[in-house]
């Protein structure tokens, strides 16, 4: 990996709450992602996974520890390092808007495109939205109210809205988990194909074992809480990555290691690995 790490934890430790009733979710956890890197955080439920998520998005501060992104410390004071897009298992979007307005929040906030709203929100940048819905099969929905479309057809919107001012870093917590299965492997070779022509940072917090090892370029396991990376396994099958592959044989092994890693996980008697 580079050494100029996009994301950077060092021996983070976080804790919710305080005293005796204090809840340690992370203990001394270490985590470094290079630029253009796709890596999957899976493991036991409340191990903290989306912890680490909301370190990186500036959401929480650690109790002790460093989280580094983009080279600066993250609460720092001083202009965000790298721009940062975000979506969450709900897409959560506004009713009152439009689609297309929908998409368009992240340019109204972010420098450097917030300072040329006004101007282009009508033209460049609403053709931008339309470019994306139609990357994503959404062509022609940029009208419509949330309310008209599926959950399906909002996550691919929610996809959009975390694209759209060109984040050099895109968080995803369960982005998935609410769909069928159909959905969610045609969402899968939709986000492949956004990272291959786009290439952002990609950290991805999940359950689903086959969508770590058909998207992540890395694999990182964690413990049961309190949380920590026990194996952080590389990924080389070529791309792009088609459903036929996940049934191969070498695809279904490493789903399987990972569901046994993360059973051994549950009760923490795995010992502790390196880089597969």
């Amino acid at each position: 990996m580079s050494a100029d790490a996009v994301i950077d934890l060092a021996d983070v430790t976080m804790r919710y709450g305080a005293g005796e009733g204090a809840t340690l979710a992370l203990e001394s956890t270490s985590l470094r992602i290079g630029q253009g890197d796709f890596v999957a955080l899976v493991g036991p439920s409340g191990c903290g996974k989306s912890t680490i998520l909301k370190l990186v998005a500036g959401l929480l501060r650690p109790s002790a520890g460093g989280v580094i992104v983009g080279g600066r410390e993250v609460g720092a004071v001083g202009s965000q390092a790298v721009r940062i897009g975000l979506a969450f298992q709900n897409p959560t979007m506004l009713p009152w808007l439009t689609i297309r307005e929908n998409l368009m929040i992240p340019l109204k906030i972010v420098e450097p495109f917030r300072s040329e709203y006004r101007r282009k929100r009508r033209g460049e940048y609403a053709d931008r939205a339309e470019a994306l819905l139609a990357q994503v099969g959404l062509a022609g929905f940029g009208s419509k109210r949330p309310w008209q479309l599926s959950g399906g057809m909002l996550q691919r919107a929610s996809l959009c809205r975390a694209l759209i001012h060109e984040p050099q870093l895109l968080l995803l917590d369960e982005p998935f988990g609410a769909l069928d299965q159909f959905t969610r492997e045609e969402l899968w070779a939709i986000l492949q194909q956004l990272w291959i022509t786009q290439r952002p940072t990609v950290l991805l917090v999940t359950h689903d074992l086959r969508e770590s090892a058909y998207l992540a370029n890395r694999i990182c396991v964690m413990s049961a809480r309190p949380g920590r990376i026990l194996e952080d396994r590389a990924v080389d099958f070529p791309r792009p990555r088609t459903l036929e592959m996940s049934y191969a044989p070498p695809f279904a092994e490493l789903v399987q290691a990972l569901r046994m890693r993360i059973a051994h996980a549950r009760t923490d008697t795995a010992p502790l690995t390196g880089a597969a």
